[in-house]
């Protein structure tokens, strides 16, 4: 079943217009949530991010969209399928059909789909550097657009290679984040990650990763730049989204890294996924 404007249908009734503007021109953004024991986890910080994007995008917020409204239709959409223990819930939100590249009006529509989350976290995690293309910086990078055309390519290559993921990098050669979501690279006890002027994504659990580590008096957390050469020189790297947490990269090219602080850091964050923080 998927949640259309609220509306409950099966997915074979769904029909989008051709004139759809997410699917002509990516006018569309989106957040991927999660959802365990029917919790919506961490749900404030995903519609904060969703309003402050919709607001740069020039989206006009209609008024029922309120924090309660938008988390009882994601319930709403996940109470008519199977049961699970954790369900990976896409809230999509798009201009509404009209014009070419300026729109007839900002007004929107939304759309929810969820499914059982299956994913396990992996002992074994590959990466490499994605050299093709450059996911430029600058502050509508850092917004989940539905242009996702740079993570697509880089994951075709990554599957090509044998790999898990991919490094992407901005035109200046820094870092940015990997295919599928934030990058964290440990030395000693200075902990790194792209800062969002450099292109990537203001992830949900980046935030939170950086909360915990602020108020870890072992370690130092920098937002700043990153050289793909100082992932090579790293103790330890992981990465980060909303529906596998926290995900320790095992292998760079060749170097092999440790992963305990990533193994430390996922039983933090599984205890503010209870609390709701």
């Amino acid at each position: 079943m998927i949640n259309l404007n609220g509306e409950l249908l099966f997915k074979e009734n769904v029909n989008l217009s051709k004139d759809n503007r997410g699917f002509k021109y990516g006018d569309a953004i989106f957040e991927t949530i999660k959802v365990v024991n029917k919790k919506v986890v961490f749900w404030e910080d995903h519609y904060f991010r969703l309003m402050a994007s919709m607001r740069m995008l020039r989206m006009k917020i209609p008024m029922e969209f309120t924090l309660e409204f938008l988390e009882n239709e994601i319930l709403k959409t996940i109470a008519v399928i199977d049961d699970a223990p954790s369900y990976r819930v896409r809230l999509n939100v798009y201009r509404k059909d009209g014009g070419l590249y300026t729109p007839k009006t900002n007004k929107v529509d939304y759309s929810i789909e969820a499914s059982e989350n299956t994913y396990v976290s992996k002992n074994e995690y590959k990466v490499d550097v994605f050299k093709d293309f450059y996911n430029y910086s600058g502050l509508l990078s850092t917004v989940k657009t539905n242009n996702r055309m740079l993570n697509t390519l880089a994951s075709i290559y990554a599957n090509e290679n044998d790999l898990d993921s991919c490094v992407l990098l901005n035109e200046r050669k820094g870092v940015v984040e990997v295919t599928n979501g934030n990058i964290f690279v440990v030395k000693g006890n200075v902990v790194k990650t792209p800062a969002l002027s450099e292109g990537c994504i203001k992830g949900i659990v980046r935030g939170k990763i950086i909360e915990i580590l602020t108020k870890n008096k072992d370690f130092t957390i920098e937002e700043t730049t990153i050289s793909p050469f100082e992932i090579q020189k790293a103790d330890e790297v992981f990465i980060t989204n909303a529906i596998v947490g926290v995900q320790a990269i095992t292998k760079y090219k060749k170097k092999t890294f440790t992963s305990s602080l990533a193994t430390k850091l996922q039983a933090n964050l599984n205890v503010l996924q209870i609390a709701g923080n």
